[in-house]
């Protein structure tokens, strides 16, 4: 069954109770070649059960699996059951005291096999992405501008020099910078609960330009201090964030993918990393 419609219940650390809406996909592994066919009406009323009434939790999706299994236990030997849903987190801004909602599109994967339960979390998370080289030859124009306007023997002044720099002709070329967004996939180690927020918050700080909410002045001059302070091409991105999510013990593995939006091309930039586990996701994964 794929896109049930269902309710859903988040708790996070130290957050209040969020319900959400969700679309849920319910499957049973049809093991008997003769069988033509499915309990459907009890795995809707299964999850129902569980996940319009309890948190969305490892500990309730194996349940669930559990009960899946338990109702076609003359049909089936595995179950599996995604959720995906847009995940809320208030955002307070960069510099004033405003703040705002930014939604998140996430997906939740458990399945159950032979006693063995996986779980994997999809997430989504946009940031602003400066390219290195573009900057480099924006410098090279302004330099070059500085030289053309200021003679080279002649004394500088310093209040002229800072009027200039505070002139269209003082910055002659900006570099290009591009929306993106990076797609992670993780398998979450047994024993931890769902950390969603806190797995958004580790993507967001290790690429540090996340776009933002309520935006003043002020914040976007800091937006635009950021953006300079941290040039990405799509594989330092990658790199950022494998590295973090290399440092999070609930992660057992990842896979992720760094994509830039280009201005300057009519095409993506795009980049792929994985935790490099034997035998787990490899470059070539697709979340």
């Amino acid at each position: 069954m794929d896109g049930i419609e269902m309710p859903v219940l988040l708790a996070g650390a130290g957050e209040p109770l969020q319900r959400v809406s969700a679309r849920v996909s319910a499957f049973v592994h049809l093991a008997r070649a003769d069988a033509r066919g499915i309990h459907m009406s009890r795995l809707d009323l299964h999850v129902d059960r569980h996940l319009s009434a309890e948190p969305l939790t490892p500990a309730s999706l194996r349940r669930l699996l559990r009960d899946f299994l338990d109702s076609h236990a003359d049909l089936s030997d595995r179950a599996r059951l995604s959720v995906r849903f847009d995940h809320l987190v208030r955002r307070a801004a960069l510099a004033s005291e405003h703040s705002g909602w930014r939604s998140y599109p996430v997906e939740i994967a458990a399945s159950l096999h032979g006693g063995t339960f996986d779980l994997e979390v999809m997430l989504e998370v946009q940031y602003s992405s400066t390219c290195p080289a573009s900057a480099a030859l924006a410098r090279q124009l302004i330099q070059e501008r500085f030289a053309a306007d200021f003679d080279a023997g002649a004394p500088l002044d310093r209040e002229a020099v800072l009027a200039w720099l505070g002139t269209p002709q003082g910055i002659v070329a900006t570099p290009h910078s591009q929306r993106s967004a990076a797609k992670v996939r993780v398998k979450l180690a047994p024993g931890f609960d769902m950390p969603l927020t806190e797995l958004i918050d580790t993507l967001e700080d290790a690429l540090a330009t996340p776009v933002q909410t309520a935006v003043k002045r002020a914040d976007e001059q800091a937006f635009a201090l950021a953006n300079g302070q941290n040039l990405m091409f799509c594989e330092d991105a990658a790199r950022r964030l494998q590295r973090a999510l290399d440092a999070d013990e609930r992660i057992a593995d990842f896979w992720l993918r760094a994509a830039h939006y280009e201005s300057l091309h009519p095409h993506d930039a795009v980049a792929v990393a994985t935790k490099g586990v034997p035998g787990g996701y490899g470059a070539a994964s697709d979340a």
